[in-house]
């Protein structure tokens, strides 16, 4: 409890004690009293204040203009740097050559089907010029083949569907459209269709495959195998 001082000051009953440090506290009977110490203190806030206005705070704007770099880094990285590589590095694609195992293997038996479904033993026409028109039908390079073969030679064109009958030379022999709907002849000789490309196999009588030809060209680059075929 609060007791009073050698002048008979004090704190009224109840009241704690104010720290020694404090020294005398003298509270005045008139408020105006203590103006000058109030306008002295808000001297000392605003100058404080003004102080502290004219300091510049730099901290949130360098954090923005961090995450802006970083974002941007980031965005020419994704952008430029995995797609360039990528680009750069794929290799062309081989072109496709068929198993050199192919070659000299005898030919399945198998079945193919003409126009009105009707089953057709394909070793039933050899020796022959088989041309794979999936790819392309290639009206032009099939009647050179078949203006190109021997009598004895038979030229077919195979496809997984229904073929149109092909419009040959005059005096060449007809060419015999049939279609392959399981693909047993390519899944045989491991030739996928490709887009543009008439691929050829040639077979002798004996049923022996002796050449295969994933690109057929012109004829004088196969007209000497037509020939062996018809030996």
């Amino acid at each position: 409890m609060g007791t009073p001082d050698a002048e008979g000051h004090g704190p009224p009953e109840g009241l704690p004690d104010l720290p020694p440090e404090w020294g005398r506290v003298v509270i005045p009977d008139d408020p105006s009293a203590l103006a000058g110490e109030a306008a002295q203190v808000r001297r000392e806030l605003r100058r404080a204040a003004r102080r502290g206005a004219g300091r510049p705070t730099l901290g949130l704007p360098l954090v923005v203009l961090l995450v802006a770099v970083l974002t941007t880094l980031a965005g020419l990285v994704a952008v430029t740097w995995p797609r360039t590589t990528r680009s750069a590095d794929r290799p062309a694609p081989a072109p496709h050559n068929p198993p050199a195992t192919v070659i000299g293997r005898p030919l399945p038996a198998l079945d193919l089907v003409d126009g009105g479904q009707s089953p057709v033993p394909l070793r039933g026409l050899l020796p022959a010029m088989i041309l794979l028109v999936d790819g392309c039908g290639c009206p032009g390079r099939v009647a050179e083949a078949a203006g190109a073969a021997p009598a004895s030679v038979t030229v077919v064109t195979v496809a997984h569907g229904p073929t149109a009958p092909v419009t040959v030379p005059p005096g060449a022999k007809a060419v015999r459209a049939l279609g392959d709907p399981t693909d047993g002849l390519r899944t045989f000789l491991r030739l996928p269709a490709r887009p543009n490309r008439l691929a050829a196999v040639l077979v002798d009588r004996a049923g022996v495959v002796v050449s295969v030809v994933p690109d057929l060209g012109p004829v004088e680059t196969y007209r000497a195998d037509l020939t062996r075929l018809a030996a």
